[in-house]
């Protein structure tokens, strides 16, 4: 299937590594140019040019900071000088919450629950805000943000918080901007295995005193699959939603977990 992008041009927040950098190359390859973002410059600009090299697409690396709106602004005002458009922006920068034990109520401070707030959720509505005025001259465009899984079950208070947040966001920015052909949707992995994954098992099997072996099945029997979805598995959906193929998904949540659980969502 031809996705549509060979010209288009992305913004990947939280490019750097992680589903991040799975979905800036995916876009890549694919045919789009992309402003890959993140806080860190090293980092970036190594992955920059990996995907670069391997796409033979342009992808320029540019650092931001989603919890300051100027910061924001000014990458995006960067993006569209560098290449004249803006057709698509998936917000992934993000603090890791999920890779981390959830924080008990006693310790659950409002810092904790803020920061979680100003970076995945007025973060990616900073995001958003930047770029909209660009895809509506346009009269197209796409904005994809990535939450989790979190979203629909409890067990991380500050997690759960943020994703629904998300969710939320992302259908009343989809209400409002889709009359202008700009289509918004929320994407919500589950566990991914990224490059953290080998730090996670070390450090379960550290504290938990299990084998390598046992944490790997574990990993890959949280389910129905029973396979631990990988990050470009993820961008491949994103990919997806990125493309003039995606008109008919609006406001609408893809969960990419590998259907864990037995909830029915409807």
């Amino acid at each position: 299937m031809d996705l549509e992008l060979t010209g288009k041009v992305a913004i990947v927040t939280g490019a750097s590594r992680g589903i991040g950098k799975a979905v800036a190359r995916e876009l890549a390859l694919e045919g789009a140019d992309v402003a890959a973002v993140a806080r860190g410059r090293e980092a970036l600009e190594a992955t920059a040019a990996e995907i670069a090299a391997e796409s033979g697409r342009r992808v320029l690396a540019l650092t931001a900071d989603t919890s300051d709106d100027a910061s924001v602004r000014a990458m995006v005002q960067a993006a569209h000088e560098a290449f004249g458009r803006i057709d698509i922006l998936v917000n992934n920068a993000a603090s890791p919450g999920s890779a981390l034990p959830p924080v008990p109520l006693a310790e659950l401070s409002d810092d904790h629950v803020r920061a979680d707030i100003e970076v995945k959720v007025l973060g990616y509505l900073r995001t958003a805000r930047a770029v909209a005025p660009l895809m509506r001259e346009q009269g197209w465009g796409r904005i994809i943000n990535i939450s989790g899984l979190g979203a629909r079950r409890a067990g991380n208070t500050s997690g759960s918080i943020r994703n629904v947040g998300v969710a939320a966001l992302t259908k009343n920015l989809a209400n409002e901007l889709g009359p202008d052909g700009i289509n918004v949707t929320v994407v919500h992995p589950g566990g991914t295995r990224t490059e953290r994954t080998e730090e996670m098992i070390a450090r379960r099997t550290a504290s938990e005193g299990l084998s390598r072996e046992e944490i790997e099945r574990r990993l890959d029997g949280a389910n129905s699959i029973r396979h631990l979805v990988d990050a470009r598995e993820v961008a491949y959906v994103v990919a997806f939603l990125a493309s003039p193929k995606s008109i008919s998904i609006n406001g609408d949540a893809i969960a990419t977990g590998g259907g864990p659980d037995t909830a029915i969502h409807y």
